[in-house]
């Protein structure tokens, strides 16, 4: 009697992994949210307009204080000239984003393409719409996003890609080659990128992160997503946004209000204000999770992981093979259990062919959560 592509889904591994945290005292190195809140002038903005009001439903595409900032923002990083009015949608979050997106692009009969790994929501809600997934499937330890890999997932059918860059889980962000050969596909198959760019300033050594969007004729092929959470460090605030060409952000709107409608006026207050005023904290936040990063790697190598390159977002991913050759899952469940820390098994992020010998890191957390958790592992491997 139910729709089969959730009745058929399992707990996540998230889930399960943070309640064998709890349950052995481990330190959750799964999960990928930060452990302190963000800036408290955001927070009390926020409370402010919570108290002043209004407190009724805001316009269904979000407050304008804050489609104007995220004007402001795009503008000033990337160059885009967005018109508030009809180039943003608010969301409930990134994941209301993409959904809001895919309902908009996706329909019965069409085909969308996913790069792997991949974020695990993209296939059920893709599945959920009628829609049919075909699979790009990167390689490690390099992960390049290969031009004929992706002409050979595309057909007549495909209306979209997903692309997240920075991605989650690998770190990877995509250089200007990769992103011309994927243009250039898209161009000649008339399709739309949805481009989740949730970690757009978490990209390290030096890269700059470059939306798909921004390259030559590609603004009016791409739904660019943004998660306030990452930004600003308040992952439970879920404030997100789409910011596109109007004709396609029009039904993106038109999804959304069948969705969530709106989202809290108070919030979106709290984040215009951040977005105008505490940018800094973000472009800190940075500098301080490659210091983690960097902390991690070293440390890790020295244990017999084999870290691979993480050029951005949230996570590192290590080679397990000169340590066990238990399947990820399995080397993950018995380290938070027998270590005192907890990983996430890459294989999840695999819909089949998946690699069995990868696990993920979350560093967004306090230098001394990733000390102790290094010091765990430690105390374990040596």
């Amino acid at each position: 009697m139910a729709n089969p592509v959730f009745a058929d889904l399992p707990t996540t591994i998230f889930t399960h992994m943070s309640a064998l945290a709890v349950q052995h005292g481990a330190v959750n190195l799964g999960q990928g949210f930060p452990d302190e809140d963000g800036p408290l002038a955001v927070r009390e903005a926020a409370a402010q307009a919570l108290v002043e009001g209004p407190n009724q439903y805001p316009p269904m595409r979000g407050r304008i204080e804050l489609r104007q900032a995220l004007a402001r923002h795009a503008k000033r990083f990337y160059g885009f000239d967005l018109d508030p009015e009809t180039d943003i949608v608010v969301t409930s979050g990134a994941t209301e984003a993409l959904t809001a997106s895919i309902m908009a692009i996706a329909g019965e009969g069409g085909e969308v393409v996913l790069i792997e790994p991949s974020y695990d929501s993209y296939r059920p809600i893709v599945e959920a719409m009628g829609a049919r997934v075909r699979v790009v499937k990167l390689a490690a330890p390099g992960w390049r996003l290969d031009e004929t890999a992706l002409r050979a997932a595309f057909t007549e059918k495909t209306r979209a890609v997903l692309v997240n860059s920075p991605l989650n889980p690998i770190g990877r962000v995509f250089d200007r080659a990769e992103l011309d050969g994927l243009a250039r596909v898209l161009r000649e198959h008339d399709a739309v990128a949805i481009c989740d760019e949730v970690y757009e300033h978490l990209v390290f050594d030096g890269r700059a992160h470059v939306p798909l969007a921004s390259l030559p004729g590609m603004f009016e092929r791409c739904l660019r997503i943004g998660s306030a959470g990452k930004m600003f460090s308040l992952t439970g605030w879920k404030i997100g946004w789409v910011t596109g060409p109007k004709e396609l952000i029009r039904v993106v709107a038109n999804a959304h209000q069948f969705i969530t409608f709106t989202t809290a006026p108070a919030l979106q207050l709290g984040i215009a204000h951040a977005l105008e005023h505490e940018m800094e904290f973000t472009l800190n936040l940075t500098r301080r999770f490659e210091a983690n990063r960097d902390l991690l790697r070293d440390a890790i190598v020295k244990l017999g992981f084999q870290p691979l390159s993480c050029e951005g977002s949230y996570f590192l991913t290590a080679d397990i093979s000169a340590l066990s050759n238990e399947p990820d899952r399995a080397f993950c469940e018995r380290l938070v259990r027998e270590a005192g820390v907890a990983l996430i098994p890459l294989s999840v992020f695999f819909f089949d062919g998946k690699p069995d010998n990868l696990v993920r890191f979350a560093f967004c957390k306090q230098r001394a959560v990733i000390e102790e958790a290094v010091a765990r592992l430690g105390k374990f491997f040596c």
